[in-house]
């Protein structure tokens, strides 16, 4: 099956990139720290300022964060979770094992309805119910919601970047879904990529 059926856009090949477009690929390589540009950024491969504009995004996330490594790509898998992006899912489940997340944690939020459903710590979990009402009604965070997180230990820096971390995947998600390359965990060539010292696909999630 053709994983890129039903994209919206077009997706430039690697191949076919030339000038400032293959620039930007070779960057999208080096702050993913993958050996091919993920089909996410190829998405605004025919637009190269907007594909500069994602991996300066991308890249401030996930290559410059204070927060643990591990903690940024479970509040990508779980927001994207929440936005129900298996894409995006599949493709952050990979990276959360990569950096320290059990499988156990990565299947959960394969599934779960609420941060409850984790098996996180009560600190991860009053963070991420925050994050969840971030991506579903943002306008209704209170003063009292931001003091329960700083109550578990988060400071106010740390959630700035929780939330630049969650506001990005909300505009991911919905870039990805909305241009049809989304529907199914199979469309994200990072998940179907061996973990470290393992033989078989970080994800084995149905493409339902």
């Amino acid at each position: 099956m053709d994983v890129n059926s039903g994209v919206r856009v077009p997706l430039i090949d690697e191949a076919d990139a030339a000038g400032h477009l293959a620039e930007l690929y070779e960057r999208a390589k080096k702050v993913t720290s993958l050996d091919f540009v993920p089909d996410m950024f190829r998405l605004v491969s025919s637009r190269p300022a907007l594909l500069e504009t994602m991996l300066a995004g991308y890249d401030g996330v996930f290559n410059h964060g204070q927060l643990p490594r591990q903690t940024r790509e479970l509040i990508s898998a779980w927001t994207s979770k929440v936005n129900q992006c298996p894409y995006c899912v599949g493709t952050h489940n990979f990276f959360l094992q990569v950096f320290g997340g059990s499988e156990e944690l990565a299947h959960a939020i394969e599934v779960a309805d609420s941060p409850d459903d984790l098996p996180v710590d009560e600190r991860t979990r009053v963070l991420l119910h925050l994050l969840t009402k971030l991506s579903r009604s943002a306008y209704k965070i209170t003063d009292e919601d931001w003091q329960v997180a700083l109550d578990a230990g988060w400071s106010a820096d740390d959630l700035l970047e929780a939330f630049f971390c969650a506001a990005l995947f909300n505009f991911i998600t919905r870039l990805v879904d909305g241009l049809g390359l989304g529907t199914t965990v199979t469309r994200s060539r990072i998940s179907q990529q061996e973990l470290p010292g393992d033989s078989a696909p970080a994800s084995t999630a149905s493409a339902d």
